[in-house]
Parts: C-alpha cells; structure tokens; sequence
C-alpha cells in the first residue's frame, strides 16, 4: 500500500528536490499542491503543473486560494492598516499562512498520511507552516528535507543532476516572491545592515513621470471601486497595482524580528497595499472617534503580530477580526490619491459620515457648539491634574 504524502510546491528548486527525494528515495506516492495567493497565471499553472509531472509526483493540483486570501486575512490587516514595524504590510507573512491552511486541508481531503514543505531551518516560515500542519492534521507526519538534512543549494542541484533531471539551477541574484498583498525581494544586500537594494532588483521599473490623481472609493472599509469603476475589492487592488507600479511605488525594506528570534531584513514592493493602507487610515480619521482609533491601533498590532508568527488559527484572532469588522460600520467614502515616481500622497476624502463637519465647529476658526465662558470652564476642569501636582511639587519644573 502506498504512503500519501502532500507536497507544498511552488516550483523553486527546495521544493523540486522535495519532490524527488519524496518519490524516488523515501517511496511516498507524492501530490504535489502550488496554492495561489495571487501570485500565479494561468500560463504558471501550466508550467509548474509540467515541472512537477517530470519530477515524477503521482498527482499534481492547483489550489487558487486568492479569494480566500482576502475575504480572511487581507480585509482585516486593510481594516486595521497593518504594517509591521510602520513598513511592511505583511505581504509573505500573511500569505503563508494561507497556503499552509489549504495544503492541511487537501492532506485531510485525501487521506495523506504526511505533509512535506521545502522550508529550511532558517527562517519564519518553517514555523508558520509546522504550526498549521500540527492545528489542522495532527495525525499526519510532517517531512522536511531541507531542514532535516541540512541541504545546501549545491548539494540539492548535484542530487538532481544525478536523478537525471534538466534544469537552469543557476540561483537568480535576487529571489521573488509574489502575491495579491504585495511582493518580497530578496537578496546579498538584504543580508547585510546598511546596503539598500539596486533599481535592477524590483519586479517593476519606472515607466512614468508626472502626476496622476486616482480616486479609490471604500464601503465599510473595504476598497470596492477604482476612479469611479466599481468591482470586486481583489480586482480593485489588482487594478492599483497595475497602475502604480508603473510608478515605482511601494518599495521598502523591512527589518524586524523573526519567529526564531533573530533580525531580518527583506525588501519588498507593495504599491497597492500601501496606498490603500494610507487611504483607508485617512478615512478611518475622519469617520471614528478618537478612541476608537487609538484602541484599533493597539488591537490591529496584535493581529499584525499573530498573523506574521503564523499563529492565524489561534481563536483569539476571531475576536480581533470581530472588532476590526464592527470598527467599519461607518469608513464609507471616497479618498483621493496623487501618485507621482516613487511616491504617492493622499489629498482629501469625501464621506457622508465625515465628523470633520462645518455645521459644529471648525477646527482653530470658530465653534457653533459651545460658547467662551465654556470653553474656560473646560480648560479650568481639565488643568485640575496638573494644578495638584504642582501645588506640591512646584519646583519640579
């Protein structure tokens, strides 16, 4: 009886050996699964469907989880205009998350007794995808040569040169990773403290100068309509993507800490996450009171946090993505955007639920609601606090 074993596959050359080393040295019966978070076409369909069947796996699928993606996990980093560190908008963190997820249920679908990923044992996503596995298939082995056997790149490519497997193996200068939330790149100056990554290194070059004014229009927080043209919120940020980064918008390095407890540097390119991040927040300040605002910025740390650690099926996010939905009752508007080379800043809103509103008072001109005497009144209360501390400490200051 053969042993089911289900492949997490994205084509690269961990993932290839993975493959071959499942099937030809350990006997597994291997379904080799790519999970698409937005990063794939058809015609990559197509071709990593080709690569996996000439590496001799039983069974190859196409997992499209891009949907999924954003109706669970980038609507409420969108709601909670979640960017690690003040930079990154978790573009890999979240989506690997997700990938894991679905690989956990196709294993369960179809009876795997194992689960196999081609993380190494340096980085995060090791953890985020053990984590998943062991929630969802706790029955299930999970394999992991590379980590297992310490591979290094030139060992992995001489084990595939001698299965007889063709290939262009020579390592690209920088690695691309690409998603629906946005694109991590990686590379020797990504390994160091002070370079910063070469024009060369991002997925997409400048092709235009000037300004261009786009307007992005929200309901209930989420983006549902481009300079004017409602659709879908995945197609509304496909769309700004296509747009914006013929500007060279949303690139970044992010520095943080990793689950396993080192510094980490990627760079990345995110032009429609971070517009609309900063869209959203601008009218998120003009449509929540002030202490909804600084209670979402505590909360929406946490589910950035939990998120990045893989720790997505923990209930407690549940209850952060309950209060980040409520949160959105009323951020229904229009914010318009100026993009120029390399930059982009936000111009203004326009909502129906803007507490901005001339009819109660402006802001440093003149009130309608209160009158001088209650404004002394108010400052007179409100200095009590520090009145009392230096009447007994007034040589403090």
């Amino acid at each position: 009886m053969s042993k089911k074993v289900v492949l997490a596959f994205s084509g690269g050359l961990d993932t290839s050996y993975c493959a071959m080393y499942l099937s030809k040295d350990l006997g597994y019966d291997v379904t080799a699964v790519t999970v698409n978070t937005g990063g794939f076409n058809e015609d990559d369909r197509k071709l990593l469907e080709e690569k996996a069947k000439k590496l001799g796996v039983a069974a190859y699928d196409f997992v499209d989880e891009t949907e999924n993606f954003y109706q669970n996990g980038i609507k409420y980093l969108l709601f909670g205009n979640v960017l690690k560190n003040n930079t990154y908008p978790l573009s890999v963190s979240a989506e690997r998350v997700f990938q894991a997820v679905a690989i956990a249920h196709y294993a369960n679908k179809i009876g795997a007794s194992a689960i196999a990923h081609g993380s190494t044992g340096a980085g995060n996503d090791q953890v985020r995808f053990d984590l998943v596995f062991q929630s969802l298939c706790p029955g299930a082995e999970i394999i992991t040569p590379i980590r297992d056997l310490t591979l290094s790149r030139e060992e992995e490519i001489n084990y595939l040169k001698e299965k007889g497997v063709q290939a262009n193996w020579e390592k690209a200068a920088y690695s691309i990773n690409q998603g629906l939330w946005g694109t991590s790149v990686g590379g020797k100056e990504t390994l160091t403290s002070h370079q910063y990554l070469p024009e060369q290194a991002f997925p997409s070059q400048l092709e235009k100068q000037g300004t261009e004014t786009v307007s992005i229009q929200f309901e209930k927080g989420e983006p549902v309509a481009l300079n004017g043209k409602a659709d879908h919120p995945v197609r509304v940020i496909q769309s700004l993507n296509a747009l914006a980064k013929t500007y060279a918008i949303g690139r970044d390095i992010h520095v943080g800490d990793t689950i396993i407890g080192i510094k980490g540097r990627v760079g990345f390119e995110a032009p429609a996450p971070l517009i609309l991040i900063k869209a959203h927040h601008a009218l998120e300040k003009h449509t929540l009171s002030k202490h909804q605002l600084f209670i979402k910025d505590q909360t929406s740390a946490w589910y950035g946090n939990l998120m990045h650690e893989g720790q997505y099926l923990d209930p407690a996010m549940r209850d952060l993505e309950a209060f980040l939905q409520n949160s959105q009752e009323f951020v229904t508007g229009t914010v318009e955007v100026q993009l120029a080379p390399y930059r982009f800043h936000i111009i203004g809103i326009t909502s129906a639920n803007d507490l901005m509103q001339s009819s109660f008072g402006q802001y440093g001109e003149m009130n309608k609601g209160w009158t001088a005497q209650d404004a002394r009144g108010f400052a007179n209360i409100f200095s009590n606090q520090t009145k009392l501390y230096y009447s007994l400490h007034h040589d403090k200051f």
